[in-house]
């Protein structure tokens, strides 16, 4: 399958391009959910956009904000809870799917010749010839706008910590080319939520969110590992660096690793914001969501085929299942 030859741009986000993969399969790509709602739902003019967001493969989106509710729910938890709270909630889900939609089309857009020639890829919007470049551009910057008109509701220090996220989301893309660890890049992206949801609840940063975070990086690089090595072969034929290619047959011993530090990292981190509150209760029911979350990282590192893409996928998508874990541990923390 060749990338197709756009036809001439138009102006702004009009009617997508069609290719084989238009023609062959309604657009659909090949790691999407089945029967996801862009597929079945969606105006079929917004499919290839939205397709370009992740929006049929929704997981990342939860990546990204369950991070952000860990900081919001920590720093609750440390501080009291406040009615503006709800909102950050609300905005940090909103600006995760958002940002995420626009780092995945920044993806797409630095990416289009490499997911021409990988299997998995090569369906997605851009090397499939749904979208032209120009709308691609267009639809990242839409989405980058509106998240950032939400951040502008949080704090001063808040809006300056959401803006200087844009340094590493601008750089993960190339990741792959540089270094074998482009999954840590990823994990710097994907948990900075955990100091925005902190900041906009307190206005500042401290010790327990950093924790959070940098158990939240060491958790990144154990589920995108996990990810990764379904291309693995395609990568090494290509030239594409990754964790899973590094780590090979090690991969087991090094998702052991990282699980034990994420565990470490949340244990004290989540120590740290609930010990305030003086209760033993509430800082043992904050550590058992923490275990909780060890013990199901272990249980994908231990029964995941790592030489089977659809079981590899499968344990990817079982982040949320992780990250929910303290998610609700810290909420049941704030209502007692």
């Amino acid at each position: 399958m060749t990338e197709t030859d756009p036809t001439p741009e138009t102006t702004g986000l009009s009617a997508p391009q069609t290719g084989p993969a238009t023609q062959a399969d309604g657009g659909t790509v090949a790691d999407a959910v089945t029967g996801n709602w862009v597929d079945r739902h969606a105006p079929p003019m917004l499919r290839p956009y939205l397709r370009l967001s992740r929006a049929d493969r929704p997981v990342g989106s939860w990546g990204l904000a369950i991070p952000c509710w860990w900081g919001v729910l920590a720093a609750a938890a440390a501080t009291g809870w406040m009615p503006f709270d709800w909102w950050i909630l609300i905005g940090c889900g909103l600006g995760a799917v958002l940002m995420r939609g626009a780092g995945c089309t920044w993806n797409d857009i630095t990416d289009r010749d490499i997911d021409a020639r990988v299997e998995r890829t090569r369906s997605r919007p851009l090397p499939s010839g749904q979208v032209s470049l120009r709308q691609a551009l267009i639809w990242m910057a839409a989405q980058a706008l509106v998240a950032f008109l939400i951040l502008l509701t949080f704090n001063t220090f808040t809006i300056w910590l959401g803006i200087a996220s844009l340094i590493p989301v601008a750089i993960y893309p190339f990741g792959k080319r540089f270094t074998w660890w482009p999954q840590l890049i990823l994990g710097i992206n994907f948990n900075w939520g955990v100091l925005v949801g902190w900041a906009a609840h307190t206005g500042s940063l401290d010790a327990a969110p950093l924790l959070l975070y940098f158990g939240g990086i060491a958790w990144t690089i154990f589920y995108d590992t996990i990810y990764a090595h379904q291309d693995i072969e395609d990568d090494a034929l290509i030239g594409v660096k990754s964790t899973a290619r590094l780590f090979g047959e090690d991969t087991p011993a090094w998702l052991e690793l990282f699980t034990l530090t994420a565990v470490t990292m949340w244990a004290v981190g989540t120590l740290a914001a609930t010990a305030p509150t003086g209760s033993l209760l509430k800082m043992a029911i904050g550590l058992l969501g923490v275990f909780g979350m060890g013990w199901h990282m272990r249980f994908l590192a231990r029964n995941v085929d790592f030489g089977d893409p659809q079981s590899c996928l499968t344990a990817f998508r079982a982040l949320r299942t992780t990250g929910m874990i303290l998610v609700v541990a810290l909420a049941v923390v704030i209502l007692l």
